[in-house]
């Protein structure tokens, strides 16, 4: 596996990776007391945890519920920087492309394709030299098996946009639509998700598998 002995690994990101983590004021959500919240950094957690038990990777959730891309760039310096992470996920742009839909007569509130990218990249190349392991780079995602589906189509925009910024800088890279859509293929989405956006525990699963195959975990790691 990627993640090394002692490293920690940072999860940045919006409500899906936020998922009601414990709040300390602006402290980050780690240690004791299940703090990462009930989405995929806990199972992350649990699943590094169990099986590699030996390399004590520290596991810290900064996701903040509504945030989109601008809102990380502006708390990039505090929740990342300082934090001087060995490995970075990030999961951003549900909020950047919902607001075009759930609030039309508030431009302001989203977040433009062309800036979201040009955003997103800033971050990501001023990074990625800090980072001893790697980043993590994965796609936001809409629980609708139709791409032509208005709000699918422009999530798929945010996505192409990742697989773009992937490519230049040489990060690892996951495709969330790619995976949801092969599982779209067995079930309705809100048996994973009930507003097509905010996984359940099994979308949260999903999610967690996804990010342990970028990282090259083994679940038959022997000790």
């Amino acid at each position: 596996m990627k993640i090394q002995n002692g490293q920690r690994l940072v999860f940045i990101g919006d409500s899906v990776t936020d998922m009601g983590r414990t709040r300390n004021g602006d402290a980050p959500s780690e240690g004791l007391f299940e703090p990462l919240g009930k989405g995929y950094p806990h199972i992350v957690s649990g699943l590094l945890n169990a099986v590699y038990p030996e390399r004590r990777v520290r596991i810290t959730n900064v996701a903040n519920g509504g945030n989109n891309v601008r809102d990380l760039k502006a708390r990039w310096q505090r929740d990342v920087i300082d934090l001087a992470p060995d490995w970075l996920s990030i999961l951003i742009g549900f909020n950047d492309v919902w607001r075009q839909f759930d609030s039309p007569q508030f431009p302001e509130q989203a977040v433009p394709p062309k800036e979201y990218e040009n955003t997103l990249r800033e971050l990501i190349a001023a990074t990625k030299p800090l980072l001893s392991g790697g980043l993590v780079l994965m796609t936001p995602f809409f629980i609708e098996p139709n791409s032509s589906d208005s709000m699918r189509k422009r999530m798929d925009e945010y996505g192409a946009a990742c697989a773009k910024i992937a490519a230049e800088t040489g990060v690892l890279f996951v495709d969330l639509q790619a995976v949801f859509d092969k599982v779209l293929k067995h079930c309705y989405s809100c048996y994973i998700s009930w507003d097509r956006v905010h996984p359940n525990v099994y979308g949260s699963t999903i999610i967690a598998r996804a990010f342990l195959q970028a990282v090259e975990f083994d679940y038959n790691h022997e000790l």
